[in-house]
């Protein structure tokens, strides 16, 4: 029993070095893409202090709105500007709706705000675009199809998915854009001032209700490009909500206010979720994948609550 939990594993990645190096590739490609869903969450947790519940939900409504308007007739890039604009007016509807009234409220309220727009989006999502999964417009975006197979020693071989590729990709240039923006820009230093405290960053001449506008907007757009990739690799249905919560563990591991923390943090889970699928799986009957991340969190939160990256947070009593 001990040499098949801990030795035959080891054994197989030397004996099939190409299964390997496959099972590395997909868990690349997950940590990647559950980075990109961190990031939406950090983006609100800098500029507000608060968990934002919505974000999954914000992953499904971008993706919805922008395949319900190409069935509508609407050209590919047409719905993609035009979704963007749907994301940019929800910015501004919850800024003005939800978080203004809110200032310097306990961040439990704010918590529930979020929640409440969760459950606001889940309605109105399944009142206008249904509840069925919908099939996303990879081709009519110019997303790449197809497959590049590379051979390994002699009888090796890796497929590499280009879709998979361009979601590498593209969430590698977001997550760089973003780190630049909040580390080099005015505007990313007043996010981090307005996280640190409403009321300080106010009689400085921070306006709030602009920069709470701003990093729902760009939350928005993360939410848009998590979307569009998660909706390529399958499909656009409110189960993708279950998927984005997976950057729940990524958050706790990485920490709440860490870009490079998401990014190591997502390919942790994304690494170890497939390798323990693949490698430990059958011998504890399966559904690896989908409980690991949160056993790897739970382990986290015992010895290092505050994650990789994250602040230790000392609070007088």
């Amino acid at each position: 029993m001990l040499y098949d939990i801990f030795i035959d594993p080891f054994v197989q990645m030397y004996d099939m070095p190409d299964f390997f190096l496959q099972v590395l590739w997909e868990g690349f490609v997950a940590g990647i893409l559950y980075a990109l869903i961190a990031l939406g969450f950090v983006l609100i947790f800098k500029a507000s202090g608060v968990f934002n519940f919505a974000q999954g939900i914000m992953v499904v409504f971008a993706g919805l709105t922008l395949v319900g308007l190409h069935e509508n007739g609407v050209p590919a890039y047409l719905a993609l500007i035009l979704t963007i604009g749907v994301m940019a007016v929800l910015a501004y509807g919850v800024e003005r709706i939800v978080m203004r009234p809110l200032v310097n409220q306990p961040e439990i309220i704010l918590l529930m705000a979020t929640i409440g727009l969760t459950y606001f989006l889940v309605g109105f999502g399944e009142f206008v675009f249904g509840g069925e999964p919908k099939q996303m417009i990879t081709e009519e975006l110019g997303l790449p199809t197809g497959s590049t197979a590379f051979e390994i020693g002699e009888r090796g071989l890796i497929i590499l998915q280009h879709i998979d590729i361009a979601a590498a990709v593209i969430a590698v240039v977001m997550v760089i854009a973003l780190a630049i923006f909040f580390n080099k820009t005015r505007i990313g230093r007043a996010l981090r001032a307005v996280a640190d405290d409403h009321q300080a960053a106010l009689s400085v001449g921070i306006s709030l209700n602009q920069i709470w506008a701003i990093v729902w907007f760009a939350a928005g757009l993360v939410a848009l490009a998590t979307g569009i990739m998660w909706g390529a690799r399958s499909d656009v249905s409110f189960a993708l909500e279950i998927v984005a919560f997976k950057a729940l563990p990524v958050l706790i591991l990485g920490g709440f206010t860490s870009i490079p923390g998401a990014i190591v943090g997502g390919l942790i889970i994304g690494f170890g979720e497939k390798i323990g699928e693949l490698y430990w799986g059958g011998l504890v009957g399966g559904g690896v994948e989908s409980w690991l991340a949160y056993i790897i969190a739970l382990i986290f939160l015992l010895f290092r609550p505050q994650g990789l990256f994250g602040e230790r947070i000392i609070e007088r009593i």
